[in-house]
């Protein structure tokens, strides 16, 4: 995660980095005019009919593709029907976005569904140690019952257009690096604050493939949003850590919200039917969402980068932060509480870290990628007009090296924004502050006008996330590591602070005693733990945040300007990849004469495969489909196997109703597909060939984590939750009718 994005910079700012992480009425004609969308559509009339599997496809893509093709994925209903231009609605306006998430409305009211892992933060906001809804789950009996949900905003796509001729027009001729970065932001920020003058608009500007071409998209923003239920953990999170990135899975890792506009349900303009039949091995189906990064369009050198620093360091940090965690919440429940979202968060991390690493190696992505390039510059040395991209080929490599000289500086500095709120909260309050004298245009994306409202709600929703004796901890876990750097990469506000606890006179290692004391003396002096004194601070210059003489605030300032500098060095990477990246990318698309889906960016994309199994290891086959025997068949009473007593009950008197698959003779839980997902994903609704919601995207196989960076069909599979489970807890364990007369599906 980079500082951008970890401190609330916009998810364009991270695209425009390159290899730093990078409904309604979409522009259908007006975005297929553009030469360069038009390129990275690729050779549609040379490409073979079937390409399900691979490609997180764009709606304009799928246009292009065709009716035959769409037909040819399994999907019965016409393309119109998934997206039409002209009328400006379609299927695919029903993926809305949430924070980090996906979902999709599933009823006229407003109704939603996205994963039980996307809401954990509103279940930790309504517990307390005697009402522990994360543990124990929750469903309203009423409207009246549901839960609202602070700084959860939703975003209902309303209108996608192409912005690729304005931003390279505000390109000055002849620009530098910095410049061309600085001028492409300039024009962002400008299309944002044009577009956002409309009423209850939130609009985000997207680069694909490092600028190969800009979108503008708009959405519908809902910010009163209702928790309607949650299973308890032990089904919304069963088998934890342990079956992570795991199969098989029985996790039934759902939960339903309600939209709310002017007091009243949202009227989506979609909104997908639950279907009953649910799907069997073979079944055509597609995932709908916002998938956040991928890295496909990267050389070899900058895959290596996360081969060889990025992964392994998170693997190390994250395992580290992990431990402390777990360790605080044994020792009291209310840090369990608090600490319940970061933990998982933290663990998802590491294993992710850890699957990319085993996944990258396994597959030898990075040599294939090598050899890929290898073949494109052979291609591209025959061709007098392809000087542009070797010259881009070269540019791209040495930008990779040069980005190792000061990498393990950088990676701290980016662990900020995961890490201790003593370093997280003051330095987000610097930030504001600072930026706030400038005018808003002149600001960085994420701390503009359009952005402080959900600063601010951070800052005042994380304080139920805060634990003290955790966050101490944490503190100095950082702050050793920062002591730990090799001296040409230390930090001078590190220096200056804690600088004379590393031991010298040939000492080795650091007075960690010493240390520990004078990080629990500045925490017991800085008023940046008081959320009414910190929301305070929100709207102070910096003069007045210097006068508290708040040592945390102090040091806030010190790592402000360490992270600056480092953003004028990124702004300029930046500004190399869009110079460079296009020129290689139109190389790379043009000798694959096929279509080429960007890189994941947060945007809007469908993928299409097919539910089945998967061969993980020599002589073992999976099947494609769980079922509730199997969940039961699990449960150990403890740790990650402690099925719900009420789920059990149902099971063992055989109550499984009209939600029995009969292949399969009992509940179904969770299915696999080939459908091509990443981060982001989770929440995405799965649809049938029919256009009716099946499930739930949470997941993918082990196998299949390095997906990222290159797709394998034997083994690319993402994980579902069976919308017939969901339909089952209702029925039989919850006793939830209005919510089944709500979904259409209540029977007699």
């Amino acid at each position: 995660m980079s500082v951008s994005r970890s401190l609330g910079y916009s998810a364009a700012r991270a695209t425009l980095a390159g290899p730093h992480p990078e409904g309604s009425h979409f522009v259908g004609p007006a975005l297929w005019a553009c030469p360069m969308l038009r390129l990275a559509l690729g050779f549609l009339v040379l490409a073979p009919v079937a390409l399900a599997g691979e490609g997180k496809w764009t709606p304009q893509q799928v246009q292009a593709l065709g009716p035959l093709w769409v037909k040819q994925q399994g999907f019965t209903l016409p393309l119109d029907r998934l997206w039409d231009p002209a009328k400006g609605t379609g299927l695919l306006a029903n993926a809305v976005q949430l924070p980090g998430c996906s979902g999709s409305f599933i009823s006229s009211e407003g109704l939603l569904i996205t994963n039980h892992h996307c809401v954990v933060g509103i279940l930790q906001e309504h517990s307390t140690p005697q009402r522990n809804l994360v543990r124990d789950g929750f469903v309203a009996r009423s409207r009246d019952d549901e839960k609202p949900a602070k700084a959860f905003r939703l975003q209902v796509p309303r209108r996608f257009v192409d912005v690729t001729a304005e931003v390279l027009a505000a390109v000055p001729a002849g620009a530098d690096d910095l410049a061309r970065f600085q001028a492409v932001e300039a024009k962002q920020k400008a299309l944002v604050a044009q577009c956002e003058q409309q009423p209850g608009t939130r609009c985000t500007f997207a680069s694909f493939d490092g600028g190969l071409f800009f979108t503008l998209t708009e959405f519908t923003e809902l910010s009163d949003v209702r928790l309607v239920y949650a299973p308890p953990e032990m089904v919304g999170n069963f088998g934890g850590e342990t079956d992570n990135w795991s199969w098989p899975r029985h996790t039934g890792d759902f939960a339903l919200l309600r939209a709310y506009a002017d007091g009243k349900p949202f009227a989506p303009p979609v909104f997908f039917p639950v279907s009953a039949k649910g799907v069997k091995p073979g079944d055509a189906v597609a995932v709908l969402g916002y998938p956040g990064v991928s890295y496909r369009a990267w050389l070899a050198d900058e895959m290596a980068e996360r081969r060889e620093l990025f992964f392994p360091r998170v693997k190390a940090l994250a395992s580290e932060w992990i431990r402390i965690v777990t360790e605080e919440g044994a020792r009291a429940p209310e840090s369990a509480i608090a600490t319940a979202d970061e933990l998982r968060s933290l663990l998802n991390r590491r294993k992710n870290a850890e699957g990319q690493l085993v996944g990258m190696a396994r597959g030898e992505l990075l040599e294939k990628q090598r050899a890929a390039e290898e073949q494109v510059r052979t291609w591209a040395l025959k061709r007098t007009d392809q000087q542009p991209a070797l010259e881009a080929y070269e540019a791209l490599t040495a930008l990779a090296a040069e980005r190792r000289a000061s990498w393990e500086r950088d990676f701290l500095l980016d662990a900020i924004g995961w890490g201790p709120r003593a370093l997280s909260w003051p330095v987000t309050l610097v930030r504001r502050a600072t930026e706030a004298a400038k005018p808003d245009a002149e600001r960085e994306p994420g701390f503009q006008q359009r952005d402080l409202a959900r600063l601010k709600e951070r800052l005042e929703r994380d304080q139920k996330r805060y634990s003290p004796p955790v966050d101490v901890r944490l503190f100095e876990s950082w702050v050793v590591r920062a002591l730990e750097l090799p001296e040409g990469q230390r930090l001078a506000s590190v220096e200056a602070g804690f600088g004379r606890f590393r031991r010298g006179d040939g000492g080795a290692g650091l007075d960690r005693d010493g240390l520990r004391a004078q990080l629990v003396r500045l925490i017991a002096a800085s008023a940046v733990f008081d959320a009414s004194k910190r929301l305070a601070m929100f709207d102070e210059t910096p003069e007045q945040l210097r006068a508290r003489k708040d040592p945390l605030l102090e040091l806030g300032f010190a790592l402000d300007a360490e992270r600056l500098e480092l953003k004028a060095r990124r702004d300029r990477f930046s500004g190399a990849t869009l110079r460079a990246r296009p020129a290689w990318r139109r190389a790379v698309i043009a000798h694959a004469g096929r279509p080429v889906a960007p890189d994941a960016n947060s945007t809007l994309r469908v993928t299409f495969g097919r539910v089945q199994g998967y061969a993980p290891r020599e002589a073992l086959t999976a099947a494609p489909q769980t079922t509730l025997s199997g969940m039961v068949q699990k449960h150990l009473g403890e740790g990650d196997f402690d099925v719900p007593a009420s789920v059990r009950a149902a099971h063992a008197a055989k109550k499984l109703g009209r939600w029995r698959d009969p292949l399969l003779g009992d509940v179904p839980v969770d299915f696999l597909a080939d459908c091509d997902t990443t981060g982001g994903n989770s929440g995405s609704p799965t649809i049938d060939g029919a256009g009716r919601l099946v499930g739930v995207n949470f997941d993918r196989v082990w196998e299949n984590v390095a997906n990222d960076f290159g797709y394998n069909p034997a083994i690319a599979r993402n994980v579902n939750a069976d919308v017939r489970f969901l339909l089952w807890l209702l029925e039989e364990v919850e006793g939830a009718r209005p919510l089944l007369v709500e979904l259409g599906v209540a029977g007699r």
